[in-house]
């Protein structure tokens, strides 16, 4: 696994997929949620799904925060 100041600015599925530890198929589900209910936010080139960088440590930070509020009972949505 790679740091991700260590990774292109524009990420794969593989990238995402060996940072987070989870199944590039998991990476692709996740593409399919709309960001707003917590997919990561991506686009493509061509037949290519390809994210930002600072897309996706908002991404990683927003998950973040989530789970804080969840525990601390003020969950938003």
């Amino acid at each position: 696994m790679k740091e991700l100041d260590q990774m292109p600015d524009i990420l794969t599925a593989q990238h995402i997929s060996s940072y987070l530890n989870i199944s590039r198929r998991r990476v692709y589900e996740l593409f399919q949620i709309i960001p707003e209910l917590g997919g990561i936010p991506n686009f493509e080139i061509g037949a290519s799904k390809r994210v930002d960088k600072n897309d996706f440590v908002s991404w990683i930070n927003r998950q973040k925060e989530q789970k804080r509020l969840k525990y601390t009972g003020k969950e938003v949505r």
